[in-house]
C-alpha cells in the first residue's frame, strides 16, 4: 500500500483537531512548519518528523507528497500556490481563501502543475452527513424539498488574534462557520445556489465582527435552505445533540458560560497556552461522530436528522435511527477523499471548484446583509 507523506503547514488548532486522522495507515506525517518553537518541539517529539520555521522550507522538502495547509486564512492562497508549484498535492483548511480571485489562482496553480487540491476539513465530510445524503439519493423518502440548519455556540468568546475579529481579514462567523453550514447544505441539496438572502449581527463592539447570521438559500433544483448561527455564548445547541460537542466529545451541561469566564487578560497569551505545544493544550477525546449542530432534511415523505450516532428518520409510519458504527479514527473521511484523489484517481467531492462555490455563497451573505442595512438607513 502506498503511503502518502504529509507535511503540515501551521501547527495550531486546525492541525490539532485534524491530527487524529493522521493515524490512518495510508498516510505518514513526515514534516511540519510553524514559527513557534514550542510547537515545533512538540511536533518533532510526537511525530519524529522534520520541522521548519517557514512554509517555503517545508514545500522544498522532497520527501513531502502532500502539504496540509492549516495556517490562518489570509495565508491560504499564497501557500497553496507555493505548494502546487513545488509539485505537492494540497489539502487546505476552510475557508479556501478570502476572495474569488484567490480561489481561481489556487485552482489554476493545481491544474497547471498536475496536482490535486482538496479543501477541508469542513463538516460536510462528517459520516452522518454523508449517510443522510446517501439516504436521500435512494429516493425511498421522496424528493428533497427543504433543509433547516441551526447552531448556537461560544465561538466568538474563544481567545482570538486581532485579525480573527476583523471581517476584512477573514474573521467572524461568516468566513469561519458559515463555510461549514453552506458546504453541508450544498452537498445535501445537490444543486447550484440560485439566490442568497442574509442578515448578520454584530452585537458586541468589543468583538467587532459578525457573531450571528440568518440566511436563506434557494437552489436551482427547487430545494431551499435556512441557516441560523450564533456564536454569542448564550444558548448551546449541543443540548439538542445529547450534549455531544462538535468534535464528538462528551460535554458537561454544568460548564455553561465557561468560555466567557475564561476570557480574561491577554488573549494572545491565552491562545498560545491552549494551542498545540502550549502548556494547557488538550486533545479532544471523541466518543461519537463529529457534527455541526442541528440539521433537518425535509423530503416529501420523511424528515432526516443527522446525529452524532447516525441519522434519525421521521417517516409517515415509523421513527427510527439509521445507526452508524462509532468512528474508528476521527476525520477518517478526509483521508478517504485525499487518498482516493491522489492515489486512486477518484474525483474529490471537496475540490477547489466546490470550495470556491461555497466561498461565493459566504461572500453573498455578507453582501446581502450589507445591502439590507443600507436600505434600512
Amino acid at each position: 500500500m502506498k503511503k502518502l507523506k504529509i507535511g503540515v503547514a501551521g501547527l495550531g488548532r486546525a492541525f490539532a483537531v485534524t491530527a487524529p486522522a493522521f493515524r490512518d495507515p495510508r498516510v505518514q506525517v513526515v514534516a511540519g512548519a510553524d514559527p513557534r518553537p514550542e510547537a515545533r518541539r512538540r511536533f518533532r517529539q510526537e511525530y519524529k518528523a522534520r520541522v521548519f520555521p517557514t512554509v517555503e522550507a517545508l514545500c522544498a522538502d522532497p520527501a513531502v507528497d502532500v502539504v496540509y495547509i492549516a495556517t490562518p486564512h489570509q495565508f491560504h492562497a499564497g501557500q497553496a500556490q507555493l505548494a502546487c508549484r513545488a509539485k505537492k498535492h494540497v489539502l487546505v483548511e476552510k475557508p479556501m481563501a478570502l476572495s474569488l480571485e484567490d480561489c481561481r489562482a489556487m485552482n489554476d496553480a493545481a491544474r497547471d502543475n498536475g496536482v490535486q487540491l482538496i479543501v477541508g476539513h469542513s463538516h460536510s465530510f462528517d459520516a452522518p452527513i454523508l449517510l443522510a445524503k446517501k439516504l436521500v439519493e435512494t429516493g425511498t423518502h421522496g424528493a428533497m424539498r427543504m433543509i433547516t440548519a441551526l447552531n448556537f455556540t461560544d465561538f466568538l468568546y474563544r481567545p482570538r488574534r486581532p485579525e480573527e475579529l476583523s471581517t476584512e481579514a477573514g474573521g467572524g462567523v461568516v468566513f469561519n462557520q458559515a463555510a461549514h453550514q453552506v458546504d453541508i447544505v450544498r452537498l445535501l441539496a445537490g444543486g447550484k445556489v440560485r439566490s442568497v438572502r442574509a442578515a448578520t449581527g454584530i452585537w458586541d463592539m468589543a468583538r467587532p465582527t459578525e457573531g450571528a447570521y440568518s440566511c436563506q438559500l434557494n437552489f436551482d433544483n427547487g430545494v431551499f435552505a435556512t441557516l441560523v448561527y450564533s456564536g454569542y455564548a448564550h444558548f448551546d445547541s449541543d443540548e439538542f445533540m445529547g450534549w455531544i460537542g462538535e468534535m464528538g466529545q462528551k460535554k458537561d451541561p454544568k460548564a455553561y458560560g465557561a468560555a466567557r469566564k475564561a476570557l480574561r487578560g491577554d488573549e494572545l497569551r491565552l491562545k498560545a497556552r491552549r494551542n498545540y505545544g502550549g502548556p494547557e493544550f488538550k486533545q479532544s477525546k471523541a466518543s461519537a461522530h463529529q457534527h455541526f449542530g442541528v440539521f433537518v432534511v425535509s423530503c416529501e415523505e420523511a424528515d432526516l436528522r443527522p446525529l452524532p450516532t447516525g441519522v434519525m428518520i421521521y417517516a409517515e409510519r415509523e421513527k427510527r435511527l439509521e445507526r452508524l458504527p462509532k468512528p474508528r479514527i476521527a476525520r477518517a473521511e478526509v483521508i478517504d477523499e485525499l487518498y482516493g484523489a491522489v492515489v486512486e484517481g477518484r474525483a474529490p467531492l471537496h475540490s477547489g471548484e466546490s470550495a470556491m462555490a461555497t466561498l461565493q455563497v459566504c461572500l453573498g451573505m455578507l453582501e446581502s446583509a450589507r445591502q439590507q442595512k443600507e436600505i434600512a438607513l
